[in-house]
């Protein structure tokens, strides 16, 4: 099912009004009440068929989208097809124009055009769309007791034992010094080989067991299989270097100007015999990122421009011009207030279209584990199935409370169920939400609960996820 058939399923039925709320209610005017219940009790029968369909649309989407260089790619199709164009300096910024704006081909930006000028702000939806995953070095190729290998480092944090003995894909780019680029993927298609990092059968393991958890296998022995059959002149590796020639055109030396990960190659999968489960790889952070898709694709013309900011490398602390940190988003409406204002353009306007802009800093949560739910203070933690989580994890990283006020306002107008999020004992914290408040926007965290984020197969439940992406539509339309 493709994108356009799919958002046009959800808005015929979700004309009905998407009926669970903040926690749950009353028939009656009676006050909220505090206990949570899951979002699947209060389901017509037509609100259930949309959560399917946006789930089944999901998996697709997920699985095309293992890295920000093919989300940004994909991305585009849909957006070309759902009517946005390409942003120019001399586009027409009338209300109800749709328009995507490409960072270095890794951060992609959806904007529909408000009938409010930028000077009263704007409303912003930003999530990243890189996910922990394994690189190769910029020399990758060595040969190992006979067999060819990838060395490899690591994007993001991750549980090095969970991404041994998995079938893994190679994708990325390479480019190289005559400006052309090369794009490789392979292990996605079910005829396409595959790649896995090794590890130690139990009947030798012995010297590894005193290993903590952490370091079962280390970063460093996460090195891939490429190859294992030598010819009788040529080592595996030069058979290897011979091969990429061959099938791709590139050198051994072109391997430093690239941009090659190793990802998850398996596809996302329904969990449980009642269905009501994804697991996939990169729900951290495809989940908000998709949701925000699709919430920004049915605006039509709405009161404030609105913006869906997808972006790179908050995995590794949104360094880099490709991340949150960079001044892309702010130089991007920099650019559109300027086409607005023309000669009277000035860095006091900008300021205040910053200062005005309302933002939903979007990414996931662990959610309560059912076999070590210990960890959580149950009090406050996300459950799968109960909705969206708003995060509040103290020492400074909570939105305030006036700003938390407004959003549970439209929520709970909309009948979005929402829960709360706090990691136990402590402060944490940090999505692009904070690179976002540098610049004086109000910015809220809030995302979805995941069973084994950073994993190479995460859990979300479909109903999060559709409730996500509708507290993101919500969000778009609140004046």
């Amino acid at each position: 099912m493709n994108i356009k058939t799919t958002l046009s399923t959800i808005a015929i039925i979700t004309s009905v009004a998407f009926s669970t709320g903040s926690f749950a209610f009353e028939k009656t005017k009676s006050a909220e009440k505090h206990e949570q219940t899951s979002s699947w009790l209060s389901l017509s029968k037509k609100e259930l068929s949309a959560v399917e369909a946006y789930g089944e649309d999901y998996k697709d989407y997920i699985y095309k989208t293992p890295t920000e260089l093919t989300f940004v790619t994909e991305t585009i199709k849909r957006a070309e097809k759902a009517g946005f164009k390409r942003l120019t300096e001399k586009s027409n910024l009338k209300p109800g124009a749709r328009f995507y704006d490409v960072n270095r081909d890794r951060t992609i930006s959806l904007i529909v055009i408000g009938k409010k000028g930028l000077e009263q702000g704007t409303r912003i939806v930003g999530a990243h769309i890189d996910s922990p995953r394994l690189e190769l070095k910029g020399r990758p190729v060595y040969e190992k007791q006979k067999f060819a290998m990838f060395q490899t480092y690591v994007h993001g944090g991750i549980k090095t034992y969970q991404w041994v003995n998995i079938p893994l894909a190679l994708v990325g780019r390479v480019d190289k010094k005559d400006g052309s680029v090369v794009n490789i993927s392979v292990g996605f298609d079910e005829n396409d080989p595959i790649f896995m990092v090794p590890d130690l059968a139990p009947h030798v393991d012995h010297p590894n067991r005193s290993r903590t958890s952490r370091n079962v296998i280390s970063k460093e022995e996460l090195d891939v299989i490429v190859a294992a059959k030598p010819d009788f002149d040529k080592k595996v590796k030069t058979l290897v270097v011979d091969y990429l020639a061959k099938e791709f055109g590139i050198t051994e030396a072109d391997l430093v100007s690239s941009e090659l990960a190793l990802v998850p190659a398996t596809k996302p999968r329904d969990v449980g015999l009642d269905r009501s489960l994804i697991a996939a790889y990169g729900h951290d952070d495809k989940a908000s990122s998709i949701a925000a898709v699709y919430a920004i694709f049915e605006q039509e013309t709405p009161e404030y421009t609105s913006i869906a900011y997808l972006v790179d490398n908050e995995e590794v602390g949104n360094i880099n011009n490709t991340g949150a940190s960079s001044t892309y988003l702010v130089d991007l409406l920099s650019g559109m207030l300027y086409n607005e204002k023309a000669e009277n353009y000035n860095d006091y306007l900008l300021r205040k279209v910053l200062r005005n802009t309302k933002v939903i800093s979007a990414d996931v949560n662990p959610g309560v584990n059912p076999t070590w739910s210990s960890v959580w203070e149950l009090g406050n933690a996300p459950r799968l199935g109960n909705g969206i989580n708003l995060k509040l994890y103290g020492g400074g990283f909570n939105a305030n409370s006036e700003y938390m006020a407004w959003t549970r306002n439209y929520l709970d107008n909309h009948n979005i169920k929402w829960q709360t999020s706090t990691y136990k004992g402590k402060a944490s914290g940090g999505t692009i939400g904070s690179d976002l408040s540098n610049d004086n926007m109000e910015v809220i965290d809030f995302g979805v609960p995941i069973l084994s984020i950073h994993s190479p197969y995460a859990v979300g439940s479909k109903v999060d996820l559709y409730s996500l992406y509708k507290a993101m539509s919500a969000f778009y339309r609140q004046k």
